[in-house]
């Protein structure tokens, strides 16, 4: 292997970094907007502030959920960075790969909405919600835990689409 060959897979494992970290991070954060907008009525950055621990374990939970299903989105997507593929098979690549990333995020984003309006469904005499916002671990604990079992069964899911799309 020749010397400019090491260096043109040593950019392309940069750059697969690089764009990986950027779609983890806009996922994360589009992520949480929508979990914003579910959580009517909790502020939780100013719940996580002032030190509300429950409210820390649910935004958690929605981090690792987030991640888990989108990761074979961001797989895709930075599969097809690399120094033996030619240009336009690599834009192809990464066009097929947001598409599944954005298949993911909202497969994501879909499956904590409804993981937690049925749980809610589920626990009629509990306000999970506002329980949170009193600062009640036990009930973020059984709400992180039902995001984070989901996320793994959404992203098994997302994976099949993942390599169904892969190899069109």
């Amino acid at each position: 292997m020749s010397m400019d060959s090491e260096l043109i897979n040593i950019a392309a494992a940069v750059l697969q970094f690089v764009v990986g970290l950027a779609l983890a991070m806009a996922s994360v954060y589009i992520g949480l907007k929508m979990f914003d907008r579910l959580t009517k009525g909790v502020d939780e950055w100013k719940e996580v502030k002032n030190g509300n621990v429950a409210v820390g374990i649910l935004m958690a939970a929605v981090i690792i959920s987030i991640a888990t299903v989108v990761q074979s989105g961001v797989l895709q997507v930075t599969a097809h960075i690399g120094a033996d593929e030619a240009i336009g098979d690599m834009l192809i690549g990464l066009g097929i790969g947001l598409v599944n990333l954005l298949i993911g995020l909202g497969a994501a984003i879909l499956a904590i909405f409804i993981a937690v309006k049925t749980l809610d469904r589920i626990t009629t005499d509990i306000d999970e919600m506002s329980e949170i916002a009193k600062g009640n671990v036990s009930v973020a604990i059984i709400m992180a835990g039902v995001l984070i079992a989901v996320s793994f069964v959404i992203a098994a899911a997302v994976s099949g689409v993942s390599d169904a799309l892969g190899n069109l």
